[in-house]
């Protein structure tokens, strides 16, 4: 298990992966993610590098209430192979601290 906490800039986004997933297998992939800011939204995403830079969703593997919500999200290491993870900011434009644990 390992805990990444960030925060989320003016730019509205914030890269997780340095590189795309790199997986041949399916195994499960436990994601648990918090917003700690209260008056944003965040979503975290898998998709391409040119996604990110975008700021484009790609794939949403989970969203944020505010602080206090934790959100669950289980997938299969496959179905994000080949994708980067990054969290977007979705609603407000305060800078967004954030808290994801992998498993």
């Amino acid at each position: 298990m390992i805990t990444i906490t960030g925060t989320v800039g003016a730019n509205g986004k914030y890269l997780v992966t340095g590189m795309p997933v790199d997986t041949n297998t399916h195994a499960v992939l436990k994601l648990s993610f918090e917003n700690l800011t209260s008056g944003t939204n965040l979503a975290l995403c898998a998709g391409s590098v040119a996604d990110f830079n975008a700021g484009n969703v790609g794939l949403q593997l989970s969203d944020s209430g505010g602080p206090g919500f934790v959100f669950l999200t289980i997938i299969d290491t496959h179905k994000i192979a080949g994708k980067v993870i990054y969290v977007l900011r979705a609603v407000g434009s305060a800078n967004s601290e954030f808290r994801l644990i992998v498993d």
